[in-house]
């Protein structure tokens, strides 16, 4: 088997290994290596969506202080999620609520313990 090896240029690093400022950040990057890694898409259609969503926050004032690159990883990786039919906007909105809510519930310094009822929580 061959190993696979990803670029992390412009990601932040530390001695040459990602970084990360929070660790959503950390997940959102591991879930995306796992989805590629499952074949739901090829490293080129991953690379061009996010420069593609860089592109599209840069030109709607985004300062590119590189404070917000996660959250355009996040965005491109739920659009590649829906593009692919792994799931829907609807789907990942309702996640997002869902986890908005616990975090609320959740004392600092916890781990986040998503429930049931967060999903139906407004």
């Amino acid at each position: 088997m061959s190993e696979r090896h990803v670029d992390v240029t412009g990601m932040p690093q530390d001695e040459g290994a990602p970084v990360f400022r929070q660790p959503w950040e950390a997940e959102a990057f591991a879930i995306t290596l796992a989805l590629h890694a499952r074949g739901l898409f090829d490293w080129p259609e991953w690379a061009e969506t996010l420069a593609a969503q860089i592109r599209n926050a840069q030109a709607a004032g985004d300062a590119d202080l590189g404070d917000t690159y996660y959250h355009h990883w996040l965005k491109a990786l739920e659009t590649l999620i829906t593009a692919k039919g792994a799931s829907s906007a609807e789907e990942l909105s309702r996640y997002r609520s869902a986890w908005a809510h616990a975090a609320e519930r959740t004392p600092h310094g916890q781990p986040i313990d998503l429930q049931s009822a967060d999903s139906t929580s407004s």
